[in-house]
């Protein structure tokens, strides 16, 4: 299994939290991440999967009950966005116990769930972020290795795929069940085939300043909707939406934002490229690497340092600057 690197800060967490929430894109190894928790942890866990209609049942009936049998043990809930009357119950069964450790809630940080959890489980509860692979987590950093993450990007089953061609096919697949089924579930409602050209528009302009009143022009829709979708993608940690720096904050919340495929296998497979070689060649080239780059910098990062890009009247221009607080540090 390969080793993540939050994993230490994970266990951390439970140790002092009632409740963590893992969240991070679907597919991105949170399931993964918390089995391997078993026999780490002081307490025994037990492991539900909204996503299995068994499991599913046993806690939609009367789940301050059900779970009220395991206050003794780290209770592992998967997909919880599935269940948001889920996020009452849990507060109760905190309050009347609270101790280290007994919730690891693992969601796909649809708008819903961080929603829920904010409303319910303030005070109680601790974020963490499992991004997709990060260099350092799967190979030795040579150039060929290098060149390999960046095709491919970080989703383990597309690293661990036996050839390129079967790497490129499990992330169309993955882009395509995206669409398809996850957006539903994860609570946005859109047209399956739009929202796929929505995706390819946003691929082709991986790292260019966004303009949605544009965007929403070529799609036949308003500004809003295109608005809204971003925020959707941004959330669910499908995109990445680089804020430009200012030292008025608000500025910062009304100016465009440049936006990137956060993982480049995806942006791969929605700009159609097939493989490694085609790769060097192709227009998307540079803004790939540029977002490769951003998002190995950005998944490091600890968590009071903000990302901004830097951008002046005259076209001086820094891809990435750090900020603590009001301080650019980098």
């Amino acid at each position: 299994m390969i080793e993540r690197f939050i994993a230490d800060e994970l266990v951390s967490l439970l140790e002092y939290y009632p409740a963590v929430g893992l969240i991070g894109p679907r597919q991105v190894g949170k399931t993964t991440l918390a089995g391997s928790l078993n026999g780490v942890l002081p307490k025994k866990m037990r492991y539900f999967d909204l996503e299995r209609l068994e499991d599913f049942r046993l806690l939609e009936s009367d789940p301050g009950f059900f779970l009220g049998q395991y206050e003794d043990e780290c209770i592992v809930i998967d997909e919880v966005q599935r269940m948001p009357g889920l996020f009452a119950e849990l507060r109760s069964l905190i309050d009347r116990k609270r101790e280290a450790g007994r919730f690891l809630l693992l969601g796909s940080a649809s708008p819903l769930l961080m929603r829920q959890t904010a409303d319910s489980l303030a005070g109680r509860i601790a974020y963490l972020t499992l991004r997709p692979l990060h260099l350092t987590e799967v190979v030795y950093a040579t150039t060929e290795n290098l060149r390999g993450h960046w095709w491919r990007g970080g989703f383990p089953d597309s690293w661990l795929a036996t050839t390129d061609a079967r790497s490129a096919e499990w992330r169309e697949q993955f882009v395509r069940t995206y669409v398809e089924r996850d957006l539903s579930l994860l609570g946005l409602n859109a047209d399956t085939q739009r929202f796929r050209m929505f995706l390819q528009i946003i691929a082709a302009a991986q790292g260019s300043l966004w303009n949605a009143e544009s965007v929403g022009r070529s799609l036949g829709l308003s500004g809003a909707t295109i608005r809204h979708y971003l925020g959707f993608l941004e959330t669910s940690f499908f995109v990445l939406a680089l804020r430009p720096f200012f030292v008025n904050i608000s500025k910062r919340l009304v100016k465009s934002p440049k936006v990137y495929i956060a993982d480049t296998g995806l942006l791969h497979a929605l700009a159609g490229i097939k493989r490694p070689d085609e790769l060097l060649v192709h227009p998307l080239a540079g803004a790939s690497w540029e977002g490769y780059v951003l998002m190995q910098i950005i998944t490091k990062l600890p968590a009071d340092v903000e990302p901004y890009f830097y951008r002046t009247s005259d076209g001086t221009e820094c891809d990435l600057v750090l900020v603590r607080g009001l301080t650019p540090i980098a």
